[in-house]
């Protein structure tokens, strides 16, 4: 099965210049993300119209005599409703509540007109200039409850030339921001299709799990306790069936039907492992880790020694 795209909302205020960037992006077949949404804070803004043209689905809703969370709640559930896995804020000119920010924890990211951590906030241009700097520009990074302060993903530097105005510096950098913020966002989202960023996740659950260690068999790391069972197995391709996914041990063959039952994109029957086992993709999008931590320490204590278990147990009374 071809991985699907990962599914991109994008929230704006005004023109909507940053988010078309995005949208035509995507269109290339490469692209590993999609945009499934534009919303915005004023029903007059200029990109929603742009979007509706561009035949993308829209919600604008103005945040007018609203308290800022229960708006916030509004444009969560449009997102949800949209199945957005990110979220891009493409000149979106709201402070986010701390719930919202929260819910979309590590899968919301922003661009803004400087190079951070410099000249967080409004007038970044006039600021870069009155400082006599030689260079201005633009960051994308991952939106965290404090303003302009979540990690760094990728920066444009862009050079202020005598006689810049903020106006001039201003229409330079939206060049480099059309350029920065469609690259790196796809970067980012194709992370959780990336066999080696997918391994270093699994690896770091497993090895948390008490006397593992890595091994190679068949062709595939796999995990489990020292001189024991194995626990936890990670396959890429393997066979050429097109999948990243984690294999862990279940109860048995009802179990395993239950699961492809409910939901049979995201779990399998893993070849050649019988039916105690069940494959979990890991790259369709959305994957939920702590689902997947917790996964692990099951399959884990089902083959643990019970001087393993009897520990764990203790530990878990106090």
């Amino acid at each position: 099965m071809t991985a699907e795209r990962a599914r991109v909302a994008v929230l704006i205020s005004g023109a909507g210049t940053n988010m078309a960037a995005l949208v035509y992006a995507a269109r290339q077949a490469d692209c590993p993300y999609e945009i499934v949404l534009v919303a915005s804070n004023d029903p007059d803004a200029a990109g929603i119209a742009l979007a509706k043209a561009e035949g993308i689905a829209t919600f604008a809703h103005s945040h007018k005599g609203m308290q800022r969370a229960a708006f916030d709640a509004l444009i969560d559930a449009q997102l949800r409703e949209a199945r957005a896995d990110y979220v891009a804020l493409a000149g979106y000119m709201r402070l986010l509540s701390s719930e919202f920010v929260a819910n979309w924890a590590g899968r919301m990211l922003n661009i803004h007109p400087s190079l951070l951590p410099k000249y967080k906030g409004l007038d970044t241009y006039a600021r870069a200039i009155d400082a006599g700097d030689t260079h201005a520009g633009c960051s994308v990074h991952i939106v965290t409850p404090e303003l302009d302060d979540g990690p760094v993903l990728g920066q444009t530097e862009v050079a202020i030339l005598a006689g810049d105005t903020p106006e001039t510096l201003a229409a330079r950098i939206r060049i480099a921001e059309h350029q920065l913020y469609s690259r790196t966002l796809a970067a980012y989202v194709g992370r959780e299709r990336d066999p080696a960023f997918l391994l270093d996740k699994v690896r770091a659950i497993a090895m948390e799990q008490a006397e593992a260690e890595e091994t190679l068999s068949h062709g595939m790391p796999c995990f489990g306790i020292v001189k024991g069972k194995k626990f936890a197995w990670f396959t890429a391709d393997h066979h050429g069936d097109g999948r990243i996914a984690l294999l862990v041990k279940i109860s048995g063959i009802e179990e395993q039907a239950m699961l492809i039952e409910r939901d049979n994109v995201r779990y399998f029957r893993p070849a050649y492992f019988g039916d105690g086992w069940i494959g979990i993709r890991l790259d369709i999008g959305n994957t939920d880790w702590d689902a997947i931590a917790e996964w692990v320490a099951r399959s884990w204590r089902s083959v643990a020694p019970k001087r393993l278990t009897k520990l764990i147990d203790a530990a878990d009374q106090f």
